[in-house]
């Protein structure tokens, strides 16, 4: 029997000390870039989006990846291609954790749409609030003090 999978994953990360060096000008490049990241890893880009202090990325992933590896291989793959492709970022780094939370099929398109208006959404929300949101909605266990790192 063959197996079949359905396994949409958010994720979501920070800059360093949420400094807003993600700049417009080419933040559509590094989505694109992430795509082809995940494309090697046998996984799809299903949407990115974020505004200058975080990202969010809207994935489908094989079997064959975990979540840490997904994560691992995004943020430093597209940190290298900051360093290399935007210089003005000088010092950028992302910070050490992630969220991933799963997408059910039934609310896929709305996360995908929110995921492309974050730049509206950011109009009233801080990434830091919105982040928590997140974790309370998953029932997330966190401690605010370990959150920034």
């Amino acid at each position: 029997m063959s197996s079949y999978i359905y396994n949409v994953v958010q994720f979501v990360w920070g800059t360093a000390n949420r400094e807003p060096l993600i700049r417009k000008s080419w933040r559509d490049r590094l989505h694109g870039y992430i795509g082809g990241i995940l494309e090697k890893k046998k996984a799809k880009l299903l949407a990115a989006g974020g505004i200058e202090d975080h990202i969010h990325v809207l994935v489908s992933l094989p079997a064959t990846i975990s979540l840490s590896e997904a994560a691992s291989a995004m943020k430093a793959n597209s940190n290298r291609w900051i360093h290399e492709n935007a210089p003005q970022a000088k010092g950028f780094e992302w910070q050490e954790g992630y969220g991933a939370f799963t997408v059910s099929k039934s609310v896929e398109p709305s996360i995908k749409t929110y995921i492309h208006n974050q730049e509206e959404h950011h109009r009233r929300w801080r990434f830091t609030e919105e982040f928590v949101v997140l974790l309370e909605k998953h029932g997330i266990p966190y401690e605010e003090r370990y959150l920034w790192i």
